[in-house]
Protein backbone atom coordinates (compact mmCIF):
# COMPACT_ATOMS: atom_id res chain seq x y z
CA UNK A 1 0.00 0.00 0.00
CA UNK A 2 1.30 3.36 -0.76
CA UNK A 3 0.31 6.45 1.84
CA UNK A 4 0.52 10.37 -0.97
CA UNK A 5 2.34 12.98 1.75
CA UNK A 6 2.08 16.12 0.42
CA UNK A 7 4.58 18.26 2.11
CA UNK A 8 3.14 21.69 3.11
CA UNK A 9 5.26 22.95 6.17
CA UNK A 10 7.01 25.69 4.42
CA UNK A 11 6.46 29.15 5.27
CA UNK A 12 5.73 30.79 2.00
CA UNK A 13 8.48 33.38 1.98
CA UNK A 14 9.15 34.26 -1.67
CA UNK A 15 5.84 33.84 -2.29
CA UNK A 16 4.65 36.32 -0.47
CA UNK A 17 1.46 34.43 0.95
CA UNK A 18 -0.20 31.11 1.48
CA UNK A 19 0.79 29.31 -1.45
CA UNK A 20 -1.11 26.66 -0.69
CA UNK A 21 -4.34 28.45 -1.13
CA UNK A 22 -3.03 30.32 -4.20
CA UNK A 23 -5.69 29.93 -6.61
CA UNK A 24 -5.70 27.65 -9.91
CA UNK A 25 -8.31 27.43 -12.07
CA UNK A 26 -10.79 28.51 -9.60
CA UNK A 27 -9.86 26.06 -6.52
CA UNK A 28 -6.32 26.21 -3.89
CA UNK A 29 -2.97 24.98 -5.25
CA UNK A 30 -2.80 21.86 -2.68
CA UNK A 31 -6.08 20.70 -3.41
CA UNK A 32 -4.94 19.96 -7.42
CA UNK A 33 -2.04 18.15 -5.65
CA UNK A 34 -3.91 16.22 -3.36
CA UNK A 35 -6.41 15.23 -6.09
CA UNK A 36 -3.08 14.35 -8.74
CA UNK A 37 -1.74 12.31 -5.55
CA UNK A 38 -5.04 10.54 -4.27
CA UNK A 39 -5.11 9.01 -7.78
CA UNK A 40 -1.75 7.63 -7.35
CA UNK A 41 -2.04 6.34 -3.45
CA UNK A 42 -4.47 4.33 -1.46
CA UNK A 43 -4.58 7.05 0.99
CA UNK A 44 -3.02 11.03 1.49
CA UNK A 45 -2.23 13.02 4.15
CA UNK A 46 -0.67 16.64 4.57
CA UNK A 47 1.79 17.28 6.81
CA UNK A 48 2.58 20.33 8.32
CA UNK A 49 -0.09 22.18 8.57
CA UNK A 50 -3.75 21.68 8.73
CA UNK A 51 -6.10 21.25 5.58
CA UNK A 52 -10.13 20.40 5.83
CA UNK A 53 -10.83 16.99 4.32
CA UNK A 54 -7.42 15.51 4.81
CA UNK A 55 -5.74 13.87 7.91
CA UNK A 56 -2.58 16.75 9.17
CA UNK A 57 -0.26 15.51 10.63
CA UNK A 58 2.88 17.86 12.00
CA UNK A 59 6.54 17.46 11.16
CA UNK A 60 8.67 15.00 13.04
CA UNK A 61 10.65 14.91 15.39
CA UNK A 62 10.01 18.18 16.20
CA UNK A 63 8.68 21.89 14.08
CA UNK A 64 11.08 23.72 11.68
CA UNK A 65 12.90 20.44 10.09
CA UNK A 66 11.98 21.57 6.91
CA UNK A 67 11.13 19.22 4.29
CA UNK A 68 12.97 16.36 6.63
CA UNK A 69 11.06 16.89 9.32
CA UNK A 70 8.06 16.62 6.96
CA UNK A 71 9.28 13.39 5.37
CA UNK A 72 9.82 12.18 8.92
CA UNK A 73 6.59 12.37 10.14
CA UNK A 74 4.93 10.93 6.74
CA UNK A 75 7.27 7.67 7.09
CA UNK A 76 6.42 7.29 11.00
CA UNK A 77 2.46 7.76 10.13
CA UNK A 78 2.77 5.27 6.74
CA UNK A 79 4.68 2.19 9.41
CA UNK A 80 1.49 3.46 11.73
CA UNK A 81 -0.88 2.36 9.57
CA UNK A 82 0.19 -0.27 7.40
CA UNK A 83 2.09 1.48 4.66
CA UNK A 84 5.07 0.27 3.05
CA UNK A 85 5.87 3.34 0.88
CA UNK A 86 5.11 6.64 1.12
CA UNK A 87 4.77 9.16 -2.19
CA UNK A 88 5.51 12.35 -1.54
CA UNK A 89 5.12 15.99 -3.05
CA UNK A 90 5.42 19.32 -2.28
CA UNK A 91 2.26 21.42 -2.14
CA UNK A 92 3.63 23.72 -4.44
CA UNK A 93 4.43 21.79 -7.16
CA UNK A 94 2.42 20.96 -10.47
CA UNK A 95 1.77 19.15 -13.02
CA UNK A 96 2.04 15.36 -11.25
CA UNK A 97 2.89 13.01 -13.79
CA UNK A 98 0.43 10.07 -14.10
CA UNK A 99 2.25 6.40 -12.38
CA UNK A 100 4.69 8.40 -10.59
CA UNK A 101 5.45 5.05 -7.88
CA UNK A 102 5.76 2.96 -11.22
CA UNK A 103 8.05 5.21 -12.69
CA UNK A 104 9.96 5.72 -9.00
CA UNK A 105 10.37 2.24 -7.87
CA UNK A 106 11.85 -0.08 -6.48
CA UNK A 107 12.93 0.91 -3.90
CA UNK A 108 13.54 4.50 -2.91
CA UNK A 109 13.94 7.00 -5.23
CA UNK A 110 13.61 10.77 -5.82
CA UNK A 111 12.92 12.95 -9.04
CA UNK A 112 15.93 14.41 -10.16
CA UNK A 113 15.85 18.39 -9.82
CA UNK A 114 12.79 17.95 -7.87
CA UNK A 115 13.72 15.99 -4.61
CA UNK A 116 10.18 16.63 -2.47
CA UNK A 117 8.81 14.07 -5.47
CA UNK A 118 10.12 10.73 -3.71
CA UNK A 119 8.98 7.39 -3.39
CA UNK A 120 10.24 6.40 -0.11
CA UNK A 121 10.18 2.70 1.73
CA UNK A 122 8.36 3.21 5.41
CA UNK A 123 10.64 1.15 6.91
CA UNK A 124 13.20 4.30 6.94
CA UNK A 125 11.37 6.42 9.55
CA UNK A 126 13.64 5.45 12.67
CA UNK A 127 16.41 5.95 10.16
CA UNK A 128 15.24 9.21 9.24
CA UNK A 129 14.54 10.74 12.73
CA UNK A 130 17.78 9.09 14.28
CA UNK A 131 19.67 10.81 11.27
CA UNK A 132 17.45 14.58 12.12
CA UNK A 133 18.17 14.04 15.91
CA UNK A 134 22.07 13.87 14.78
CA UNK A 135 22.98 15.62 12.16
CA UNK A 136 22.81 19.66 12.03
CA UNK A 137 22.36 19.47 7.93
CA UNK A 138 18.82 19.42 6.90
CA UNK A 139 18.99 18.89 3.41
CA UNK A 140 17.52 16.23 1.63
CA UNK A 141 20.72 15.35 -0.53
CA UNK A 142 22.60 14.78 2.53
CA UNK A 143 19.70 12.19 3.88
CA UNK A 144 19.23 10.91 0.32
CA UNK A 145 23.15 9.60 0.28
CA UNK A 146 22.91 8.35 3.85
CA UNK A 147 20.01 6.28 2.91
CA UNK A 148 20.91 4.95 -0.39
CA UNK A 149 18.02 6.86 -2.27
CA UNK A 150 18.09 6.69 -6.24
CA UNK A 151 18.03 9.64 -8.37
CA UNK A 152 15.46 9.23 -11.74
CA UNK A 153 15.26 11.32 -14.70
CA UNK A 154 11.69 11.67 -15.61
CA UNK A 155 10.50 13.18 -19.11
CA UNK A 156 8.20 15.74 -17.69
CA UNK A 157 8.05 18.85 -16.98
CA UNK A 158 7.21 20.34 -13.50
CA UNK A 159 6.48 23.96 -12.49
CA UNK A 160 7.78 24.62 -8.93
CA UNK A 161 5.82 27.11 -7.69
CA UNK A 162 7.80 29.31 -4.87
CA UNK A 163 6.90 32.53 -6.36
CA UNK A 164 3.87 34.60 -8.04
CA UNK A 165 5.65 35.13 -11.31
CA UNK A 166 6.19 31.11 -11.33
CA UNK A 167 2.48 30.64 -10.34
CA UNK A 168 1.38 33.48 -13.52
CA UNK A 169 4.14 31.21 -16.01
CA UNK A 170 2.14 28.21 -14.69
CA UNK A 171 -1.00 29.46 -15.46
CA UNK A 172 -0.12 30.79 -18.89
CA UNK A 173 1.49 27.08 -20.11
CA UNK A 174 -1.69 25.72 -18.70
CA UNK A 175 -3.72 27.91 -20.92
CA UNK A 176 -1.51 28.13 -24.27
Amino acid sequence: MILGAIIAGGQSRRFGSDKALASVDGKPLLDHVAEALAAQTDAIIVVGRSWPGITSIADRPTLDQGPLGGLCAALHHAQAHGFETVLTVGCDILPLPAHLPALLAPGSAVVKGQQLIGLWRADLASALEDYLESQPDRAIRGWMATAAVRTVTLDASFHNLNTPEDLAAFTKDQAA
